[in-house]
């Protein structure tokens, strides 16, 4: 019974538990839904707050790196200013022809003066005239110091009179790193020079502080640090600042918040800023900076949400959070109603606008509040009169109840506006949201004149680009379907004359005839080639013109020579007459020859037996330095319509026969961009049936001692242009060749070749070889030296460099003729070949009789 009564009261003490907390529930149903609320408000308000502050991080951050690249411009507008005056005095010293020691003490009054200007030993200035450097003081010098060949040097020479700001480097002769700024003087061959070291670099206290635990750097164009506000080691700094320059440079620092992290492990907002120099300013700034005192907000708020289940103040808090928002709501709203300069609020059921921000033109013309009919044609008026219909049907009451009935909330378009004597395009946009009343929306103009003609003018040039492209992918696939056919046609022939000759290795006859055959498709594709790489060479601008002195008549002798054969082998005549006063010149003699070649290819291709062709060089005579070359046919011509894209790359004449003319179609374009190169003109005249005349007209400098030789004219007819291509070298019998060759195909053609000639030779197959088998050899054993240009272990310029070095042990190392042998025969490839030291250069394959006659002016045995 006792049991029973003591059950019976746990049972109601449990009831009246549970009725408590049901009572308790639903007293503060209405807080825990506001509860509810106020977590899910609270989780999205600390997303917001997170990314406000980082975004006014970023404002900050970036202003920060503004106002210390505008530090930095000031000093190196500072440094351009100082570095042009002083220029300008210093042409005009120069006019005064000083000696070097009258130079030196004006630029010691230099030093002093923007020592006094600068700070003390601030800056070294130096000049540099005809390549020697004149410094302001006594620096230790270093005798291998060559000014000319320091990038600094190259800017400044290049930028053409425009101040240069060099990247760091280590200086030479005081063995330390400094910045340089150069400047070309307008006398020539002189430069004036101011070396800054980084320690002593011009770094202004900037007006705005650098946030606590901050850091600053800022950097040349490639990465050196020239200055650095930090607390990190230079050791764990120079990686660290890599990876933040890589991050700007690949653009994976222009995301909203960019950040890295430290050595430290610390995370890092990164603002930076690039100079017109290409010198860049970097802040970065600590997270915890930036974010302040975000977390223990969290914290707060977490306390004031456990706090919320007991008291109902959380009403207040919410209300005060809300009249927060609604404050940031409204700052955003109004600022992007700045972005409009006229907003208006229409009420499309009662025809009524209501003006929230007018333009002066529409304020004058129209109340504040009125009839929205009248208010559209005020507005219309001052729109582009082809486009006034446009503007009135587009937001006409029924065109916006329409829009309205299909949900539509951002309509709109873009129109040009009369704004006092000149139209500019602005755009008028139609916003409705379910927010406003339901038979209201809001219309608002932007002015976005310069955006507008931007966009109009990417289009129109999208479309040029897009036109063009076109255009040449036509002619690209015309070039390469002709040039597929034209290939295989010498291909097919090499392929089937082989066949032949080793079917019938008896008919020692039909066998020259196939040989001769295979040569002549052998060249054809050879120069197929050729035309498709020097035009891949044209399109990336990459043509180079070398000068040099060379022999014009004996040239053009060279140039021809070929041809005079080619001329008597299919019966047509040739002829080349020089009636040049002079015959030494200064100029590219390889692209002179590349033209030649180009020339005279198409007259012997566009002529039939019993044509002329013939080649006419002569002096102008009001201008000696120029010499005018005309080289003129009798073939098949070409018709005015072709001579407009004569000089377009791809382009083939396809009248009559001359379609099926092998060709690329480049060699005239080709022609056009080297005589442009070497600043020459080209003209052309030509008719169907009557043949062509190409005339050019080149600068070549001639040199003091052959202006005063007068020369008559001299004629080359074809007996004697072709003279030494095709008799027997017999003169070269005895000579002994050192010659380095990796292929083995290749060492045979010229060891049989040469052998043929009478000529010993010994092979190294790598320029290490070579080089050992010269060494070892008595002194003059060896008449010359043939060396490939690309071989294993040792190249041929490394090879022929090393030989020439070793003019102290043995005489001839100097004097031995070095002739390179290469599949490259462009104009770099030569002036490498010279400045190894070798005296000729022969392209891939070998024309015999062309090294034949080599040899003879290398090693003095002339016919």
């Amino acid at each position: 019974m006792v049991r029973q009564n003591s059950a019976d009261r746990k049972g109601i003490r449990h009831g009246k538990k549970q009725r408590r907390i049901r009572e308790t529930l639903l007293r503060i149903r209405k807080s825990l839904v506001l509860l509810v609320l106020f977590a899910a408000i609270s989780t999205v308000s600390f997303h917001v707050i997170q990314n406000n502050l980082l975004d006014h991080a970023r404002v900050m951050g970036d202003g920060l790196a503004l106002s210390y690249s505008v530090e930095e411009e000031k000093n190196i507008t500072a440094y351009q200013v100082l570095m042009n005056m002083e220029t300008n005095y210093l042409d005009q010293f120069l006019e005064s022809k000083p000696s070097e020691e009258e130079l030196k003490a004006w630029l010691s009054i230099f030093y002093k003066n923007t020592g006094e200007a600068l700070g003390k030993n601030s800056i070294l200035p130096y000049a540099v005239i005809n390549g020697a450097i004149i410094p302001a003081i006594e620096v230790p010098k270093n005798k291998s110091y060559d000014p000319t060949s320091y990038e600094w040097y190259r800017q400044a020479d290049a930028a053409d009179g425009a101040v240069i700001f060099s990247d760091m480097y280590q200086d030479s002769c005081q063995k330390m790193p400094v910045i340089t700024i150069a400047k070309k003087c307008k006398t020539p061959e002189t430069f004036l020079a101011f070396d800054i070291f980084p320690e002593k670099f011009r770094i202004s206290t900037n007006s705005q502080e650098l946030p606590n635990a901050s850091s600053y750097y800022l950097c040349d164009k490639a990465g050196n640090v020239l200055y650095s506000e930090t607390s990190l080691e230079e050791e764990r700094m120079d990686p660290y600042l890599k990876r933040i320059l890589n991050g700007i440079h690949e653009g994976t620092l222009e995301e909203d918040h960019p950040y890295v992290i430290n050595p430290n492990g610390e995370k890092r907002g990164v603002y930076y800023e690039k100079m017109d120099n290409g010198w860049t300013c970097i802040v970065t700034i600590p997270y915890k900076e930036l974010l302040g005192n975000f977390w223990n907000v969290t914290l707060w708020y977490m306390g004031l949400f456990n706090f919320c289940f007991a008291l109902v103040l959380f009403m207040g808090v919410n209300s005060c959070l809300l009249s927060r928002k609604m404050k940031r709501i409204n700052e955003t709203v109004q600022v992007l109603g700045n972005s409009f300069y006229a907003i208006y609020r229409v009420n499309f059921k009662n025809d009524v606008y209501d003006m929230i921000k007018g333009s002066e033109y529409v304020r004058s013309q129209v109340p504040e509040k009125g009839r929205y009919s009248d208010f559209l044609k005020i507005v219309g008026g001052v729109i582009e009169e082809h486009a006034y219909q446009e503007f009135i049907e587009s937001f006409s009451l029924s065109n916006i109840n329409h829009l309205v009935s299909q949900k539509v909330q951002d309509y709109g378009g873009d129109f040009r506006r009369r704004f006092q004597d000149d139209y500019r395009w602005v755009s008028v946009r139609f916003l409705y949201d379910e927010s406003l009343n339901k038979d209201e929306a809001v219309l608002c103009f932007r002015e976005v004149d310069e955006e507008k003609k931007s966009q109009l003018k990417h289009q129109h040039i999208l479309e040029t680009a897009l036109d063009r492209a076109k255009k040449n992918e036509d002619a690209q696939n015309r070039f390469f379907s002709a040039m597929s056919h034209d290939m295989r046609t010498p291909l097919s022939a090499i392929i089937g004359m082989t066949e032949l000759a080793e079917k019938h290795p008896e008919d020692t006859a039909q066998v020259k005839s196939y040989l001769r055959r295979i040569g002549v498709s052998s060249r054809q594709l050879l120069g197929l080639i050729n035309d498709i790489l020097e035009m891949s060479r044209v399109q990336k601008g990459k043509i180079t013109i070398e000068n040099s002195d060379f022999d014009l008549k004996a040239a053009i002798g060279d140039y021809t020579a070929p041809f005079a054969i080619q001329a008597e082998r299919e019966n047509k005549k040739f002829s080349v007459s020089f009636q040049a006063r002079n015959h030494r010149v200064r100029g590219d003699a390889f692209r002179l020859g590349q033209v030649m070649n180009n020339l005279l290819s198409n007259a012997f291709k566009f002529t039939k037996p019993g044509d002329s062709i013939s080649v006419c060089i002569r002096q102008e005579e009001l201008s000696e330095d120029r010499f005018c070359i005309v080289v003129s046919d009798t073939g098949a011509g070409m018709s005015e319509e072709f001579l407009t894209r004569l000089f377009l790359p791809y382009e083939r004449e396809t009248r009559f026969g001359a379609k099926y003319i092998a060709g690329t179609g480049l060699g005239m374009a080709i022609v056009k961009s080297i005589v442009s190169q070497m600043d020459g003109q080209i003209k052309v005249d030509s008719r169907l049936g009557e043949g062509s005349m190409f005339t050019l007209l080149l600068p070549f400098e001639v040199l003091p001692d052959a202006k005063e030789k007068e020369h008559t004219e001299t004629a080359l007819e074809g007996s004697e242009a072709k003279e030494g291509s095709e008799r027997e070298y017999t003169n070269l019998s005895g000579l002994k060749i050192l010659l380095a060759e990796d292929n083995e195909i290749n060492m045979e053609i010229c060891r049989e070749m040469l052998g043929m000639a009478g000529i010993q030779v010994t092979e190294a197959w790598n320029g290490r070889e070579a080089l050992e088998a010269f060494r070892a050899s008595s002194v003059s054993h060896f008449d010359a030296v043939l060396m490939d240009m690309q071989m294993p272990e040792m190249d041929g310029c490394a090879a022929a460099m090393a030989i020439r070095n070793l003019k102290n042990e043995r005489k001839d190392a100097e004097t031995i003729p070095i002739i390179a042998i290469t599949a490259n025969a462009f104009s770099e490839d030569i002036a490498a070949t010279e400045a190894a030291g070798m005296n000729a250069h022969i392209s891939k394959p070998i024309d015999f009789p062309v090294l034949c006659r080599t040899l003879e002016r290398l090693t003095g045995n002339r016919v």
